[in-house]
């Protein structure tokens, strides 16, 4: 294991990136459909579509990957 770091300037650590919007797109799917087979508001894909989610709820997240067929990181991606 390496040596552990510190965040150092605010933005120096990275960015997480959701990519639902490009996932739904390849599968033919609509936002309002994948809101109603994930048991969910509009305004949830909505915000996980436009990458403005605040904080990531890992059911919700279970739920899109069961759906739609895919791995959590097709949808979440690390860009350091």
């Amino acid at each position: 294991m390496g040596e552990l770091r510190s965040v150092v300037n605010l933005g120096s650590y990275g960015k997480v990136s959701i990519h639902l919007k490009e996932v739904i797109e390849q599968r033919g799917i609509t936002r309002y459909r994948l809101a109603k087979l994930a048991d969910t508001r509009f305004e949830v894909v909505e915000k996980w579509c436009s990458n403005t989610v605040e904080r990531i709820d890992s059911d919700v997240l279970a739920r899109f990957c069961y759906i739609l067929d895919c791995q959590i990181t097709d949808i979440i991606r690390y860009t350091p």
